[in-house]
């Protein structure tokens, strides 16, 4: 009898524990906004981009793995010009970008990764401008035409970046190199 009481008591007692640690936790420090966590992940994934960018090096900027790729510069302008899909429904604009930019107007590096942090810093601001509230307003996906909230295409156009970020550490690899993010941290 003790056995079959012991179980249950125990199972209790690691319940309410477990229980009191998580209210603990959450108690020491409050939780983010909906809004901020969109906010971080955008960062992040900015962050990274960024990262590359400016890590990469310029003589290699026009290397692809292979003939029928992107460059590692056009890669770069594709994800960050794409966030634009976001950022100009967001605040009910056309996307501004129909085609990636050619590299016509971006010919360096520096301006590629001045290009690059202008794509995110905008996201970034159109975020908080929004808030809680306003990321969870309707708009029109410009890709699907399907009505979501503004929360749910900032989440897209990360996924979307999270992808090509994926495909551009295959270029550092190819190339011979390691992605920053990859490297030991100091």
């Amino acid at each position: 009898m003790k056995k079959v009481i012991a179980g249950p008591v125990l199972a209790l007692a690691v319940s309410l524990g477990t229980l009191l640690m998580f209210a603990h936790a959450s108690s020491a420090a409050p939780q983010p906004s909906a809004s901020q966590v969109v906010l971080s992940q955008w960062n992040e994934i900015g962050r990274k981009l960024i990262a590359m960018a400016e890590d990469f090096p310029e003589d290699k900027y026009d290397f692809k793995p292979t003939p029928a790729v992107r460059t590692f510069a056009e890669q770069l302008l594709h994800v960050t010009s794409s966030m634009y899909y976001f950022t100009d429904p967001a605040t009910g604009q056309k996307p501004r970008y129909g085609e990636d930019p050619k590299r016509d107007g971006l010919k360096t590096k520096a301006e590629i990764v001045a290009f690059a942090k202008k794509c995110v810093e905008d996201g970034a601001a159109v975020i908080k401008s929004k808030g809680d509230k306003g990321m969870s307003e309707l708009i029109t996906d410009p890709e699907s035409k399907q009505q979501e909230q503004i929360s749910d295409l900032a989440y897209s156009l990360t996924e979307h970046s999270g992808e090509h970020y994926g495909q551009l550490v295959v270029y550092y690899r190819v190339a011979g190199l390691v992605p920053p993010e990859s490297r030991p941290k100091k």
